[in-house]
């Protein structure tokens, strides 16, 4: 069995990540805006993978929202 990673995006006095998240899904629902909020999610948060940010954008897989956190799962 494929352990599945999770990420836990925090947010801080500055920003507001749940916000964040939700502005970037909406953005990336365009596909010629995709690669530029790709590079805008990996530059704000350079420990997530790309492919990390590529399933939370296009929602293939679902988030919840934990005090002001954003946590999600990826999938292999």
């Amino acid at each position: 069995m494929t352990k599945m990673p999770t990420y836990r995006l925090l947010s801080s006095e500055l920003v507001h990540t749940p916000g964040i998240i939700a502005w970037a899904i909406n953005a990336y629902a365009f596909e010629k805006d995709r690669p530029a909020f790709l590079t805008i999610m990996t530059k704000t948060f350079p420990t997530l993978p790309e492919t990390a940010v590529e399933q939370l954008l296009s929602e293939a897989v679902p988030y919840t929202v934990e005090d002001e956190d954003v946590v999600f799962t990826i999938e292999d």
